[in-house]
């Protein structure tokens, strides 16, 4: 009998060991990935990871845009007419991460090419994508539905998005000082709206 309820104990103390390994995975994988140019959409992306954690990621051209505005948007069009998807200087594992924040300005009423590049080249099949965006007042125009479109078989949260420079009109980094303030507080709603945890 107390063989048996040795052999009992043994067993018991073996299974919760083995369901404690299972309960106690590491949490989710955090992914903040944006294109920034007038560091509005940067701005956002760091107060987004100094709340939730993750990695923070920058999208890099291997060959970048023209400082110059006009040049800039020439391109932009350019690109939006003929479908090209420039080349990223960044490299992501997307697979090390399941929750993605994706961040990006309105170019045009469209999303940024380079976005459009990191969407069509990373499988974010099954992962959950959390979009987060800045623009000069005429707010997100066609960019939620490109990244529905680019990515069909993603869960896809809702959208924050804010206004910040407007570059057109010599107005760059808006989001600082009180701004800033009032921002990280819409992040912070935003995030309890889509129930993601923070750190604070």
């Amino acid at each position: 009998m107390n063989y048996a309820l040795v052999v009992l104990l043994l067993l018991s103390s073996c299974f919760q060991k083995e369901t404690g390994n299972l309960n106690d995975s590491d949490p989710k994988k955090i992914l903040i990935v944006y294109l920034s140019r007038t560091n509005n959409t940067k701005t956002v992306a760091e107060i987004i990871h100094k709340r939730v954690g993750g990695d923070l990621v920058a999208l890099e051209l291997e060959n970048p845009y023209p400082e110059n505005y006009r040049a800039i948007v020439d391109q932009v069009a350019s690109e939006n007419r003929s479908g090209f998807l420039p080349p990223l200087k960044t490299k992501v594992d997307t697979d090390r991460y399941d929750t993605i924040f994706i961040g990006f300005p309105t170019w045009g009423m469209q999303l940024p090419p380079p976005m459009k590049s990191f969407l069509h080249d990373h499988d974010l099949r099954g992962k959950t994508l959390i979009p987060f965006n800045t623009n000069g007042g005429y707010g997100l125009g066609s960019t939620v539905q490109t990244v529905r479109k680019l990515c069909p078989d993603s869960e896809i949260l809702k959208v924050f998005s804010v206004r910040g420079g407007s570059e057109r009109d010599g107005i760059y980094l808006a989001i600082q000082g009180e701004r800033k303030d009032e921002v990280e507080e819409a992040v912070a709603s935003w995030l309890a709206e889509i129930q993601i945890g923070t750190r604070e």
